[in-house]
């Protein structure tokens, strides 16, 4: 039988953590999200009442906005995720940080919480080693935004059991989203070992002068259908998260086709980070509205 969901807790009120409050606020879950930085909190709050507006106005959602964000509460601190049935953990892409947050969570949360990493190439089993209950830890990944991306991959770690896989998928399912499991615990899991390489090659056509960022983009859009082109993918998770789990995956697998290109060393280095900082592959308006 699968567990119930009633409350989650979201740790990081970046991009990604906002975004995953929304979509289990929506669903009809309380939701704790906790950030120390209290500007973020703030952000997150804005953009989520933006956020569920437009899903209001289009018809996506039956509730009024009001209700939604009602169940949305913010914290400062790890220990108001006492309560919850669920975790997850959106912090940097930084290993030492993450396995901080995973040990002061496992004295925090009850022994039945799952502890879910929404890492992005980072293994599941480097969190899991730090906890009280390691069987209770697994990979929950979502793609930007998380309010419109479907798929969400179900990653098991060495430790995870396979009633926590299981609640995984059902809590997946619960808000909405079709759950792609990854049986293994390996760098980058199973969709960026896909798309990395041709993010990467992408880089690299550009260095070389084939072609531009921007027709790059619209091919990739019209030829394959995709939403977004990978340059403007990029803008929007962020390059230093971005190059982070490509080293994350090339320093695991040593395999160059997982490597930052030079080019995208440089535009980290110079703080050209995307949307946030206004400028990365393209540049943008303050409201985060590309510019022409």
């Amino acid at each position: 039988m699968a567990r119930n969901f009633e409350q989650v807790g979201i740790v990081g009120a970046g991009l990604m953590g906002s975004g995953i409050a929304q979509v289990c606020a929506q669903a009809g879950m309380r939701v704790v999200m906790m950030d120390k930085d209290p500007e973020a909190l703030e952000k997150a709050k804005k953009d989520i009442a933006w956020s569920v507006g437009k899903f209001v106005e289009k018809g996506k959602i039956e509730e009024d906005k009001e209700t939604v964000l009602s169940r949305i509460s913010v914290a400062a601190d790890l220990k108001d995720m006492k309560d919850v049935q669920i975790v997850i953990e959106n912090v940097y892409e930084d290993i030492d940080l993450k396995r901080e947050v995973y040990k002061t969570l496992s004295s925090i949360v009850g022994k039945e919480t799952l502890l879910a990493s929404d890492t992005s190439a980072i293994p599941i089993t480097e969190f899991a080693a730090v906890t009280r209950y390691p069987e209770r830890v697994l990979g929950l990944h979502f793609f930007s935004p998380a309010q419109m991306m479907r798929a969400v991959e179900v990653i098991r770690g060495v430790t995870t059991s396979d009633e926590v896989m299981n609640d995984g998928v059902a809590f997946v399912e619960m808000i909405g989203k079709k759950p792609i499991r990854v049986e293994r615990d390996i760098a980058g899991f199973l969709l960026n070992r896909v798309n990395f390489p041709s993010t990467i090659e992408a880089i690299r056509l550009v260095e070389e002068g084939i072609a531009t960022v921007a027709e790059i983009d619209e091919g990739m859009r019209l030829a394959f259908g995709r939403r977004m082109g990978p340059f403007e993918t990029g803008d929007m998770v962020g390059l230093d998260v971005m190059m982070k789990a490509m080293m994350s995956t090339y320093e695991e697998t040593k395999d160059m086709k997982f490597y930052p290109p030079v080019l995208m060393q440089r535009k980290v280095t110079a703080g050209h980070l995307g949307i946030k900082t206004r400028k990365g592959w393209y540049d943008y308006n303050e409201d985060g509205t590309k510019k022409i």
